[in-house]
This record gives structure tokens, C-alpha cells and sequence, in this order.
């Protein structure tokens, strides 16, 4: 790899020791996918690793010697959520004794090393870090050193800016030199798609679904999506983004896409069209017929099958404001449709603190305490990582936390009808 000179300074140990070792650490990255040279990070950080699990001592050595050496980023930088949240999310005293005192048990204190080296606010915790009530939202062209993958998929393809899926630390490390290696999806060559996705369904498809469906058939290449314009229209409205957070999220976790382009819609396609497909290209249709037979593969992880949920988990990624009010109108129709006034299955709407602080300003917000759905900006997969909730039997509306746990994944429609008590 080429560096400059500047860069090979750092590398020689010209600004310490503790500098020297994260660029070597990015460079021997860059090195191993033939990456040319390094890139300047243009926009704030964000990182994967949000949880303070004991096991996690080389990180807490890490993170003491970068505080030690006064380094610091350049950019306020946000965090994945935290895993737990005893106020909304109400656990019981074995759950409370599990996450404090054997799985998360050093979350204060890396959180205080999180706050030492930059992190943003109190509120910086969120995989959607990316919505504009937070403030880390990335502009076309911008180069970031992000690893959440569900953010990066967003970033890339909503966005257009320039990610790779990196792993954990190797997002702070760039944000810390501020530069990445170029290799992947920060080239012009590594933005092309290979699989040309012809979406002829009846209606517009669950975007969790869709987005597993195609994640699982084209793993990490790069997609174009042929027709889903003709239900999604040709702007990025609040909904149409809602819905692509949550088809990426899935794409990401079903396979390991970082970049899709929508035709007609996102902002490379629009630009360039088919330009951005590589001639030897693969195609896969989906139809309704297609979108059912992923559906039903989805395997049921369940101790007992047949058991009444006792938790239900909306919101991985976290919600968007316009979601929030979506899903407050969907429980509210279908109470009155089964004469029930709350829910009876135990709810809890996830979203980013900053996205939360709005909506609880809003009438909807009374409407949903109302019907006892709880609000948090925790992870709900940190929190099904708990041996003892990995036996209960949870469902959610989340290809994502379905793929990482033992939650029942439902679609949207059939799950506010079981939380809310619905004949179906």
C-alpha cells in the first residue's frame, strides 16, 4: 500500500507509540484486501461495539491506552444502543443479577471510556444514528469508518456515501488517524452491482422479507433492484426510508450486503442508472410465490412451539419517527377491532433516545402508554442475548433480531394482530 508521507510518519511512531499501533493495525487491514492506499474520513463516526461485557478485557486495554496516549476523534462519534434498560424493558431479579453482574458488568465503566475518547451525548447510543433527529447523517460522497452493519448498508445505498463492513475497533481506529483503507465499496468499481433483482410481486413486499430474500441469494455482492419503484415512487420520503432502514437491515444480517441500488430511487441508480451493473450479471426474480417460500423457511426456535408469546419486540434497527406514528395508528385500529383497550402481549417499541424525546411530545405518545406498549432505546438483541430470555418465547417483526436469536419472526400485519388480541 501506498502512503504518504505523513502517514508513514504516524506509522514510524512520529506522534507515539499507541498512534503507530492503530495505523499499523489499518494498514495491515488495507494490505490484506490489496487496498491502494488510505483515504481521509470525511464525516463522524459511529460504533458497532455499544456493550460492556466482561469477556471483553482486550478492549477495555485497548480503549486505557488510547485514553493514556490523549487521543481523542476529530468528530463526535455515536454508538450502537444499550443492552439494557430496567426502566422500560422490565426484567426480573435473576435477569437483572445475569446482566449486571455477569454479561454487561463493565458497561459504566466503558461507557466513561466511550465519553474520554469523543462519544457524542448521553443520546449517541443507536444503530440509526443516521436519522436526522440524531445528527450523524453522512452526504453523498462522504467516506466513513463504520462497522454496524445495518448503518452501513443505510449509509452506502440511502445515503450514497462510502463504507466497508468493518469489524469492531477497526471503526475507531479509522476515526482516530481518520483515515481508511480504500479497497470495496469506497472504489467506483466496488459500488457496481453483479445481481440484477426483477421485483414482479402483486403488491409492495414486506421489506424484511424481501430484504432476506435477497441477502440470502446474493450474500456480499452488490444488487440492483428492478421494480420496486412502481410501489415505492421515485422519492426518498420518510416512509420510503423507513421502509429501505428496514429491507437493508435485512439484507445485511441475511447475508452480508453493504450496498444496494434501488432503480429509480437511491441515489447512485438515479445518477447512473444501469450503468452501475457489471455486464456479466446474475439475475433473481421475485414474486409473491418467491416472498412466501423464504417466509415459511424461517425456522421456529421455540422450545414449544404452540406457546403464547410473552414478549414482543418492534424496532430492530431502531424506529423511525414516521414509524413510531405508524405503528401507534396500527395498535390503536386493531384494539378497537378486538374491543380491547390495551395490548396483551408485553411491547416494546425501540428507537433512538433523540427520536424518542420527540415523539414523547406528541399526542401519539400518550396513545401508546395508553395501550401499555412500552418505549426504549435499547437493543433488543443485546437483551435476547440473556441465556434466560433465549428460553422465552418472544416474537418481533425483526429479520435481524430473528437471525441472531430465538425470537419468532411475524410480519408486520400479523403481529400487531397477536399483541393486540385479534382473531386471525
Amino acid at each position: 500500500m501506498k502512503l504518504t508521507q505523513e502517514e508513514q510518519d504516524i506509522l514510524n511512531g512520529k506522534e507515539g507509540e499507541t498512534k503507530a499501533k492503530i495505523m499499523q493495525t489499518v494498514v495491515e487491514f488495507g494490505d490484506l484486501f490489496g487496498a491502494s492506499e488510505l483515504v481521509p474520513v470525511t464525516n463522524c463516526g459511529h460504533l458497532v461495539t455499544s456493550f460492556g461485557i466482561g469477556l471483553l478485557k482486550p478492549v477495555y486495554r485497548i480503549m486505557d491506552e488510547i485514553i493514556g496516549a490523549g487521543l481523542k476523534t476529530p468528530y463526535p462519534f455515536t454508538v450502537d444502543p444499550r443492552p439494557i434498560d430496567y426502566e422500560n424493558v422490565k426484567c426480573n431479579i435473576l435477569d437483572k443479577l445475569i446482566f449486571s453482574k455477569i454479561m454487561y458488568s463493565k458497561q459504566k465503566h466503558y461507557e466513561e471510556q466511550l465519553a474520554k475518547i469523543g462519544l457524542k451525548n448521553k443520546n449517541a447510543f443507536t444503530c440509526t444514528c443516521y436519522l436526522n433527529e440524531v445528527g450523524n447523517t453522512p452526504k453523498y460522497g462522504d467516506v466513513l469508518s463504520w462497522a454496524e452493519s445495518s448503518a452501513v448498508v443505510y449509509a452506502n445505498s440511502v445515503l450514497g456515501a462510502r463504507c466497508n463492513r468493518n469489524s469492531g475497533m477497526l471503526d475507531i481506529f479509522g476515526a482516530l488517524i481518520g483515515k481508511v483503507p480504500k479497497f470495496g465499496l469506497l472504489t467506483d468499481e466496488g459500488r457496481k452491482a453483479n445481481w440484477v433483482i426483477e421485483i414482479k410481486t402483486s403488491h409492495l413486499p414486506e421489506a424484511q422479507i424481501l430484504g432476506s430474500a435477497i441477502g440470502m441469494k446474493v450474500m456480499e455482492d452488490v444488487p440492483y433492484v428492478v421494480g420496486l419503484d412502481k410501489f415505492l415512487g421515485e422519492e426518498l420520503t420518510d416512509d420510503v426510508v423507513s421502509y429501505l432502514k428496514d429491507f437493508g437491515a435485512a439484507t445485511a444480517s441475511n447475508g452480508a450486503v453493504g450496498l444496494y441500488h434501488i432503480e429509480n430511487l437511491t441515489p447512485e441508480a438515479k445518477k447512473f442508472g444501469k450503468k452501475i451493473i457489471n455486464k456479466n450479471y446474475k439475475t433473481y426474480v421475485i414474486d409473491d410465490a418467491e416472498l412466501e417460500r423464504v417466509y415459511q423457511s424461517y425456522p421456529v426456535m421455540w422450545k414449544d412451539k404452540n406457546a403464547k408469546p410473552t414478549l414482543c419486540f418492534i424496532g430492530c434497527p431502531h424506529l423511525s419517527l414516521s414509524q413510531l406514528h405508524s405503528w401507534t395508528n396500527k395498535i390503536e385500529e386493531n384494539l378497537k377491532a378486538s374491543g380491547k383497550k390495551k395490548v396483551c402481549v408485553r411491547t416494546v417499541m425501540t428507537s433512538a433516545p433523540d427520536v424518542k424525546e420527540k415523539f414523547m411530545q406528541s399526542e401519539d405518545y400518550k396513545k401508546l402508554k395508553k395501550f401499555g406498549v412500552n418505549l426504549s432505546s435499547i437493543c433488543p438483541l443485546m437483551y435476547t442475548n440473556n441465556p434466560i430470555a433465549g428460553s422465552k418465547p418472544i416474537i418481533t417483526n425483526s429479520n435481524k433480531l430473528r437471525t441472531y436469536s430465538k425470537a419468532r419472526y411475524y410480519k408486520d400485519d400479523d403481529i400487531v394482530k397477536i399483541i393486540c388480541g385479534v382473531e386471525r
